[in-house]
């Protein structure tokens, strides 16, 4: 079953742009998460994803091939709907993904949870996300665990988003001086 669209979702993908995260390469950092991840929900598969228009993409993956899927079968699309983690304990169960092609073909998904990676904004741009092709749960300090570690990623990519911002405004600020200078040298 495909997510609703969030009520704010032309804002929410116009703050998911600032961010500049979509597309680019991997980057060991992010990695580091993600296998860290894995680690702390015992899962053979974690992801970085950031949920677009109409896809969802993938910044880092463990145990996971593809770079993206279609936004239609994305287990995130419905976890950016809510605040908190979303927790599915066995796909086959839940009629929202029971007939969805990553439960029913590889990589047979059963078990998803999802921690949203909220902007300083308050939109909800994907997750922080485990996975498993058997049935299961996470233990209350696991889901802790995973819930801080998404807040101390949306921080890093806060942190690059204001770096860049900065950089931008010092090149042109020095733009603009070099051109006063010239102006001012050529009277």
């Amino acid at each position: 079953m495909k997510a609703p669209l969030p009520v704010d979702e032309d804002a929410r993908l116009e703050n998911l742009r600032e961010f500049k995260i979509l597309d680019t390469e991997p980057e060991e950092v992010f990695d580091e998460i993600t296998r860290l991840a894995a680690l702390i929900s015992q899962t053979p598969t974690a992801l970085i994803t950031f949920v677009d228009a109409d896809r969802q993409w993938f910044k880092s993956r463990v145990g996971f091939e593809q770079r993206e899927t279609s936004r239609d079968v994305s287990f995130c699309a419905h976890a950016i709907l809510q605040p908190g983690p979303h927790v599915v304990k066995d796909a086959l169960d839940d009629e929202r993904f029971r007939d969805n092609p990553l439960v029913l073909e590889s990589p047979y998904i059963r078990f998803y949870a999802g921690f949203p990676l909220t902007s300083p904004e308050g939109y909800r741009l994907g997750t922080l996300c485990v996975l498993d092709n058997v049935r299961r749960m996470l233990f209350s300090e696991q889901a802790e665990a995973l819930e801080r570690l998404s807040k101390v990623l949306m921080s890093l990519l806060n942190s690059r988003r204001t770096i860049a911002y900065l950089e931008s405004a010092l090149n042109v600020k020095r733009k603009r001086i070099a051109e006063l200078e010239g102006g001012v040298g050529a009277a």
